[in-house]
């Protein structure tokens, strides 16, 4: 740990200090193996647990923001789910995902602080977000094909729906500590002309379209972002593929700040209007990592990610989403759906 590093943080600061100095966070992060350190955790994080009265316990419960059930209603998440589930087309594999994604799935290949993801004592994280967790088993599915034929460009669908957790705080309403996600990813292999992007990014948003029609959404906005000048045909072919589609717009969305050095090429966001309110349900785009994971710069992969509890929110009757979700259903105020 470097003397700048040590002196940045005082909370860090003020701990290592009462524990030594800052040679044992060097110790725990770089001296000790990782089977070592999880026995180490698994030993003090028992202790600590042996010390807990059921009281501590509850009084944990009634004050910890991860831990507390959803405002949102079951039955309407399990609506607004229905309606994604309903629209994913028949080449999708729907997968069900660990609770759980190796120490440092969120970061090793996307631009996500770790300190967003809460991390275990058995060096994985918790699911933070579907998108990484199919990437992997996207690159994992594409390394079998190119190790059969090193040109393969077979396609790889996968859609899952997860409950994932985030630990960066956010102080106003509407903005969970765990939430619902659904989730599809595509991952296949350049063969040029940018036919990967064109093919699948409509497929992405043909998909998005029929599941808000199906929930009854009567205005649909799709926001796209072109990230270099290279990517603006791939624009141009959606605006084609999607014309005329009712009550769907298609929007240019150069000013977009979030997404950059997350996404590549191009990025874009999903706007649904319920009940005259306008909420922000999907983002996604292409990304590098089944590069990185597969070692193979060939490889292409598109994420989308849609807020199921966003979605049910927007979906409920004003009265009741206001309930629910305070001046954060009122104003539209949202967060990054991926990507943290």
């Amino acid at each position: 740990m470097t003397s700048d590093e040590y002196s940045a943080d005082p909370a860090l600061r003020r701990v290592l200090d009462k524990a030594g100095g800052p040679e044992l966070l060097d110790l725990l992060a770089k001296g000790l193996t990782g089977t070592d350190l999880t026995t180490l955790l698994l030993e003090v994080f028992r202790r600590r647990a042996d010390r807990l009265t059921p009281a501590e316990v509850m009084r944990r419960y009634r004050t910890d923001r991860f831990v507390t059930p959803a405002p949102t209603a079951f039955a309407d998440i399990r609506r607004a789910e229905d309606f994604l589930l309903a629209a994913l087309p028949d080449d999708f594999q729907l997968l069900t995902l660990a609770p759980l994604v190796p120490l440092a799935a969120h970061t090793a290949v996307a631009t996500v602080d770790p300190r967003k993801v809460v991390a275990t004592i058995r060096g994985s994280e918790v699911a933070a977000d579907p998108t990484n967790a199919l990437a992997l088993e996207g690159a994992r599915r594409r390394s079998q094909a190119l190790a059969a034929d090193p040109r393969s460009a077979v396609p790889v669908r996968m859609a899952a729906s997860q409950r994932v957790v985030r630990a960066q705080h956010f102080d106003a309403p509407g903005m969970l500590a765990h939430f619902h996600l659904f989730a599809l990813v595509t991952a296949s292999r350049d063969t040029g002309s940018r036919t990967f992007e064109q093919q699948h990014l409509v497929e992405h948003l043909q998909f998005a379209v029929r599941a808000m029609a199906r929930a009854g959404v009567r205005h649909t906005e799709i926001r796209i972002t072109c990230l270099d000048g290279s990517t603006a045909p791939i624009l141009g072919r959606t605006r084609t593929e999607l014309a005329g589609t009712p009550g769907v717009d298609i929007v240019d969305d150069p000013d977009r700040a979030t997404g950059r050095g997350y996404y590549t090429g191009l990025c874009y966001k999903i706007y649904a209007t319920v009940h005259g309110w306008q909420r922000e349900v999907a983002d996604g785009g292409f990304v590098d990592w089944t590069q990185h994971l597969t070692g193979n710069r060939k490889e292409r992969l598109l994420i989308s990610g849609f807020g199921v509890d966003r979605l049910a929110a927007a979906l409920t009757p004003p009265a009741d989403s206001e309930r629910q979700w305070g001046g954060a259903a009122r104003s539209g105020r949202v967060r990054r759906l991926t990507g943290g």
